[in-house]
């Protein structure tokens, strides 16, 4: 089969060996019933590999339904991916039949499936294990034919070693796994998106194209691109909009590439020995720790030149210049705090020394307060929480129920 016709049909740009490489899997396994797993980085165009899966196979004329699991409240999903009967719930107010029931002789493709809740992997397993599923509120099994495909932007064996991720449904799933290559690994092809995108929207804003420089191309091509195609997508949409000159030099171009410093040149750093962390909340919470441990030592050398008397003072001096800026490290841990959750105003949080050990250092106190806060500054509202928070409105709602927040 013709991957140039295949890449055409499906709007594929790209002549790297990698990407005909996946092409050509995703043509090669679509005929069959296997389910597949599509790995990539976010951005990457997994979207795209189950369409070419789903067409070219026996059942393209049958239902093709995309399901993003990440963007599903964990309390609904069971249902909508199962469907529930009435009464099952409440506001179940009728049956509903799930998206299992809705494609059956279909496709499923779902999309962000690390972010399923271990019960419903349980569920999804069963399916594609023996094509049983039951409804919720319900005690009667209904089979179904649906062909599944996945897709992670996270590596699930880290999670399966982390038990947040099953291991037999990890395997039934990846019977054939298609890897996607970033974009900063195809080199040859940036430019190449560059210049599609940017006579799509000459196109589409009814204006002269936009073309890059030889300097500007160097920059496109030595640019990460953490977002992938859908970041190299978006800044040609921004440049063509906005840019009166046509033609783009370096210097324009890295106005539009956030921290455009992150190049693939040679760089020293340090290396991290523990895990690296894996969210930003993680990285706050380590900062505050620091802090507090930074606090805790300086306290502990005033008690120290309380029992030594005044004249250990000189013997201080370096350590007391340190003490004066108690203060200083209270206030930017708490400005730490409000930027990401309040913005109202906080006392300071200066307190004997005997008061401030005893405070508590638990992570799970500290998200609780965290996602406490989070809640009366947004009134209960748990999607502007989540958002505030920097997690989804689903790992929020699971938060909840585990540390039984009543707000």
């Amino acid at each position: 089969m013709d991957i140039q016709s295949i890449k055409q049909r499906f709007g594929i740009i790209g002549n790297s060996e990698a990407l005909r490489h996946a092409i050509d899997i995703a043509v090669q396994v679509a005929p069959t019933d296997l389910s597949v797993l599509i790995l990539g980085e976010s951005g990457t165009g997994k979207e795209v590999f189950p369409k070419i899966i789903h067409q070219y196979s026996t059942r393209k004329h049958e239902s093709y339904i995309a399901v993003n699991c990440g963007a599903i409240p964990e309390g609904t999903i069971d249902s909508e991916l199962f469907g529930h009967e009435k009464g099952a719930f409440t506001g179940a107010v009728e049956s509903r039949k799930g998206y299992f029931e809705v494609a059956n002789k279909g496709t499923i493709f779902l999309d962000e499936i690390s972010e399923l809740p271990l019960s419903t992997q349980v569920r999804l397993l069963r399916v594609l294990e023996v094509g049983e599923f039951i409804k919720v509120g319900s005690s009667k099994t209904l089979k179904t034919d649906v062909r599944v495909v996945a897709a992670s932007n996270v590596n699930l064996t880290d999670l399966i070693a982390e038990n947040k991720f099953r291991e037999d449904l990890f395997y039934r799933l990846s019977t054939v796994p298609i890897n996607l290559i970033p974009l900063r690994e195809r080199a040859g092809d940036i430019h190449l998106l560059f210049r599609k995108f940017a006579l799509d929207f000459a196109d589409k804003y009814r204006m002269p194209t936009v073309r890059l420089a030889p300097d500007a191309i160097q920059v496109l091509n030595n640019y990460k691109w953490p977002g992938n195609v859908r970041q190299l997508k978006n800044i040609t949409e921004q440049i063509s909009i906005i840019e009166q000159n046509r033609l783009i030099n370096a210097d324009t171009l890295l106005k539009y590439l956030p921290s455009s410093n992150s190049t693939r040149l040679p760089a020293i750093y340090k290396s991290v020995d523990e895990k690296t962390f894996s969210s930003e909340r993680e990285i706050l919470y380590q900062v505050l720790f620091d802090m507090k441990k930074d606090v805790n030592d300086l306290k502990k050398l005033v008690n120290d030149i309380i029992t030594d008397g005044p004249e250990s003072i000189n013997r201080h001096d370096e350590r007391i210049n340190q003490i004066r800026d108690i203060r200083d490290i209270e206030d930017n841990r708490n400005n730490i705090v409000e930027q990401h959750i309040v913005t109202q105003a906080q006392e300071p949080i200066i307190q004997d020394t005997e008061e401030f050990v005893e405070e508590s250092l638990s992570l799970e106190d500290m998200e609780i307060e965290l996602i406490t806060k989070a809640l009366e500054k947004h009134k209960g509202k748990r999607k502007y929480a989540a958002k505030d928070l920097g997690i989804s409105e689903r790992t929020l709602y699971r938060k909840i129920k585990e540390y039984d927040i009543n707000k």
